[in-house]
């Protein structure tokens, strides 16, 4: 179980030097203006999250939890942040919107007095990524998986990948990209990024801290919903089986599993999601034996006895029976 942060801890950093306080308001100054609009890329995403521009980003209030002595991951709104700390520097998994950046960043002040070094986008959803350039506005080197650099490159040229990025696009997008893994070894920990192949977008990475026993799972593993299988981001169903099913091969009984969305889990819980995906699956593919369209299929009350827990199949169902249809 995670803990909050140590009330000692939040007093001891408190804007302790000229130097710092110059930085909060030249930042201040800076959000101020930027944080008037969301990001390009946030924009284009306004069709899949239509919420979005509608959201009231200053109630929100950004949570530490504190995992390990130099651990924590940030609830506040959208995905959990994870974040190392220590003289190595801060090591950032996520960032939210463009309008809580400055929150996060002032959290990350309280938590240390080291700078922000690395941010790990786990996949190219705006409510991941879409802090991006102001992190790297505060000198931040931006690390992800190719292809979410390819999609949040299109996402400010409307697809057209050969068109020149701004100085001020370009900021925003990972500047180290990797295609099977990548490892970093900061703050006491050796840190293991890697893919898993396309689950729930193309672009997913997890962040293992081997040290720590500590799994960021990006959007892959979420304890609050159905799988969501982002389609037209090259996400697949039985991609995100396959990873399940690769986390739960490099972890044991002891290690933590810190999800996109929810609290964080053991593998009780990663194998109890992973065996209800398998038994769906079974029924879909019998259901598609037996002759019956998608309408049927969504119909028939597959997860019936799931849904109280989980929410509304109907994406989850469809995403299954397109894949099996094909197959």
């Amino acid at each position: 179980m995670s803990k909050p942060i140590n009330p000692i801890i939040q007093k001891t950093i408190a804007a302790t030097s000229i130097h710092k306080m110059m930085t909060f308001k030249t930042r201040n100054n800076i959000f101020k203006a930027f944080s008037r609009t969301l990001s390009a890329v946030a924009l284009l995403a306004l069709t899949v999250e239509p919420t979005i521009a509608q959201q009231d980003f200053s109630q929100v209030e950004i949570i530490p939890h504190q995992l390990t002595d130099n651990i924590y991951y940030l609830e506040g709104q959208g995905g959990n942040i994870g974040v190392s700390i220590g003289e190595d520097g801060v090591f950032m998994i996520d960032d939210q919107f463009a309008p809580l950046s400055e929150k996060i960043l002032d959290t990350l002040e309280e938590l240390s007095d080291q700078p922000l070094r690395f941010v790990i986008n786990t996949h190219q959803h705006p409510d991941h990524i879409g802090g991006n350039q102001n992190m790297g506005r505060e000198g931040a080197v931006i690390v992800a998986h190719e292809n979410v650099r390819t999609a949040l490159a299109a996402g400010f040229t409307s697809g057209d990948l050969n068109r020149a990025l701004t100085a001020d696009q370009r900021i925003g997008l990972p500047i180290v990209t990797f295609t099977d893994s990548v490892d970093f070894h900061l703050n006491g920990d050796d840190i293991h990024v890697f893919y898993n192949g396309s689950g729930h977008t193309n672009g997913d990475s997890f962040v293992f801290f081997r040290q720590s026993n500590i799994i960021h799972t990006g959007d892959v593993f979420r304890t609050v919903a159905y799988p969501r299988v982002d389609v037209g981001a090259g996400g697949t169903f039985h991609g995100i089986v396959a990873s399940y099913e690769k986390l739960l091969e490099i972890s044991d009984a002891n290690t933590r599993f810190l999800p996109g969305h929810g609290v964080v889990s053991t593998q009780t819980e990663l194998l109890s999601q992973l065996q209800m995906f398998k038994t769906i699956a079974r029924r879909v593919q019998n259901a598609i034996d037996d002759g019956m369209s998608l309408e049927q299929v969504l119909a028939a009350g597959l997860t019936a006895e799931y849904d109280a827990r989980w929410g509304d199949p109907e994406g989850m169902l469809t995403a299954i029976f397109n894949e099996l249809i094909i197959r």
